[in-house]
């Protein structure tokens, strides 16, 4: 059979679609890669979003406690984590849920005080943008089915545009906000002002109660000097209908208050890894910094004939995925003309060092083994004109040769320990969850300890299966955390099984530290 739909493949992975269609998918499954790596992006997807979109409801008196605590404005540093550059599939395709930012703005205090882009619930670059006049009130709505749709607010920059939606019934009150993008049929997208469609790379999509937020970077888009953005949704709050609403967006005044400034062949050979620097981008939202990021030909060599012994191991699926695992990533600071450090990037925080002023470092594939063009986007700093970059070290995800056996039945009276580069990890418990075999790791990891990155497991029959994870590892031995390895196609508990960590992220340090001027 051709291949599935993606919108078919999420239908198959929420367990709704019919017997028949169930068994001709697992068919199609069993001779195509990629479809494989599709339906395990999937599953990736479906866990995250369980396990990180939950939004706790906020007391009746939420306005009058918000009125109580309002302060004078003051300039704070914005921190926030994000995810490592493992892609997912399904994201690629140009939809990134965003986690850190809970929208859960009243209507009433958010409209009486300015709306959501006046709020704390917005990071701080689209708050400055607001106050220097970027934002507009647009409020333009379409309804059906006794529903309606609204755009509140855009905040329009040369490098992002973002608007805050709400949904409401036919008496205006606050419906459920999630526009379900990941479902068939609903649509969010853009086009230039002669209708052509626009790639969008980086969509993010905050959910919450009251207030939505759909936001989109134009990195790639800059030459624009207006879109539309286009809404086509057929599914809201439970109800069936059509909604379709075009907003444009006047991009003129954002992008005579942009600078960039380009970079001729700032290039530097750390650890195996290529930098190469090609601009800066002052907004008024964000401050851009874009560059590229490239293992050597020595290391892809390496690299390479790692992935040809995974797949005389463990076959060629698992080797193929690790094409796409293996990567690299910097960690640097950004100094002001008075070495103080203004922002920072940190992809995995060890120690007192945390991301600082940063909005989002997003991550496209250009096509080889760990060639990555990067665009990280910090909280613009007003009157610091001088800033320079430099340059701490360097993180490589990259081949590692450890493995663990255990008999899963006598876990439970005798977990089985490890410890490799800086971890101490104790595996509780196997179990098997109807399709989902999962296996919960708990411990902790040194400052200085590697990320445990891939793992396969291999059952006692000696049939191996990807594996992927949820949960996180902390840095405090008084406060461990638990992995969760969840792998699909296991049909029943083995009565002796072995996890091969095929990958770990390992951080070297720049000794003689690399500075660029931005300026």
């Amino acid at each position: 059979m051709k291949c599935p739909t993606v919108d078919e493949l999420s239908l198959y992975v929420d367990d709704l679609v019919t017997g028949h269609e169930s068994v001709n998918i697992d068919d199609h499954l069993e001779g195509c890669i990629e479809c494989k790596r599709v339906v395990k992006a999937l599953m990736e997807e479906h866990q995250f979003i369980k396990e990180t979109l939950q939004t706790p409801t906020l007391p009746d008196d939420f306005d009058s406690l918000v009125l109580e605590q309002i302060r004078p404005y003051e300039k704070k540093s914005f921190l926030r984590k994000r995810a490592y550059w493992k892609p997912i599939a399904l994201l690629a395709a140009g939809l990134v849920l965003a986690v850190g930012l809970t929208v859960t703005v009243n209507p009433t205090l958010a409209q009486w005080i300015g709306g959501l882009f006046a709020t704390e619930r917005v990071d701080e670059g689209l708050r400055m943008a607001t106050e220097a006049g970027f934002s507009e009130r647009v409020d333009r709505e379409v309804t059906d089915k006794g529903i309606t749709f609204k755009i509140e607010d855009v905040v329009a920059d040369s490098s992002r545009v973002a608007l805050s939606y709400e949904i409401l019934n036919k008496n205006g009150k606050s419906q459920n906000i999630d526009l379900s993008l990941l479902d068939k049929g609903n649509e969010v997208g853009a086009t230039d002002s002669l209708g052509n469609p626009l790639e969008l790379t980086d969509m993010a999509l905050t959910n919450a109660t009251d207030y939505g937020l759909i936001e989109f970077s134009l990195s790639e888009h800059q030459e624009l000097d207006s879109i539309i953005v286009n809404f086509n949704l057929t599914r809201l709050n439970g109800k069936q209908g059509s909604w379709k609403l075009d907003v444009p967006v006047d991009l003129k005044e954002s992008l005579k208050a942009t600078k960039t400034v380009p970079f001729q062949n700032v290039k530097t050979n750390q650890h195996g890894v290529m930098i190469d620097m090609q601009k800066v981008r002052f907004t008024p939202s964000s401050f851009e910094l874009l560059y590229e990021t490239d293992f050597t030909k020595e290391e892809k060599i390496k690299l390479e004939k790692n992935i040809g012994k995974l797949e005389k191991q463990y076959g060629k699926e698992i080797a193929n995925d690790m094409q796409n695992s293996y990567g690299n990533d910097i960690k640097y600071h950004i100094e002001n003309e008075e070495m103080k450090t203004v922002y920072n990037k940190v992809t995995f925080p060890n120690g007192p060092d945390n991301e600082l002023g940063l909005l989002q470092a997003s991550g496209q594939f250009l096509g080889d083994i760990g060639h990555v063009a990067w665009n990280d986007s910090f909280i613009p700093i007003e009157n610091d004109h001088e800033l320079t970059f430099v340059l701490d070290g360097i993180y490589k995800t990259e081949p590692s040769d450890f493995s663990i056996t255990m008999k899963p039945k006598e876990l439970k009276k005798k977990p089985v320990s490890f410890e490799y580069e800086g971890n101490f990890m104790t595996i509780k418990k196997v179990k098997l969850k109807k399709a989902e075999f999962q296996i919960e790791i708990e411990g902790y990891r040194e400052v200085t300890g590697s990320d445990l990155a891939d793992w396969v497991l291999v059952d006692d029959k000696g049939k191996a299966y990807p594996t992927f994870q949820s949960g996180g590892i902390s840095n405090d031995i008084n406060d461990l955390g638990t992995t969760t390895l969840f792998s699909y196609g296991v049909n029943e508990i083995p009565k002796e099984l072995t996890l091969h960590l095929i990958s770990a992220t390992r951080y070297y340090e720049v000794k003689d530290k690399w500075k660029v001027p931005l300026y």
